[in-house]
């Protein structure tokens, strides 16, 4: 079953629905946050809560991870994206994307679950990226 751009779902992998925003600076590098005790490196988001629209998640996500008050006329949507899941394994991740328009002067202050953040490159094959961010949302920022 294809359905989402990314990888096919594979029928004994567990789904994980989540939504993510590209945020750059003004280097135009895009910002990842790590979550505590991980090693991958993703863009900020969360998991959708039951009957919550994947923009409403995106906001909420960003004010507990980052205390950042997103408007939601400010999120251009990427598409519904698919990756294996880089924290839990066996797991795939089927992620609502978004673009935020607004630019980063600095890395936000990391809350809540969040033990770093960093800019990469849009394009960077840093390894420490997760599958969705380097294999599936890059790419499709770059137009590949």
């Amino acid at each position: 079953m294809k359905g989402l751009m990314g990888v096919e779902k594979d029928k004994n992998s567990a789904v994980i629905r989540i939504a993510a925003v590209v945020m750059y600076n003004e280097a135009g590098e895009a910002l990842t946050v790590r979550k505590r005790g991980t090693e991958a490196f993703m863009f900020p988001g969360g998991k959708l809560e039951e009957g919550e629209a994947p923009v409403e998640t995106e906001r909420r996500e960003i004010s507990e991870e980052l205390g950042l008050d997103l408007q939601a006329g400010d999120l251009k949507p990427l598409g519904e994206l698919r990756a294996p899941a880089a924290n839990e394994p066996g797991h795939v991740v089927e992620c609502a994307a978004f673009e935020w328009a607004g630019v980063l002067h600095e890395a936000p202050a990391v809350r809540a679950e969040i033990e770093q953040a960093r800019f990469y490159p849009v394009g960077s094959q840093a390894r420490e990226l997760a599958p969705l961010t380097r294999d599936v949302v890059f790419p499709l920022l770059l137009g590949n």
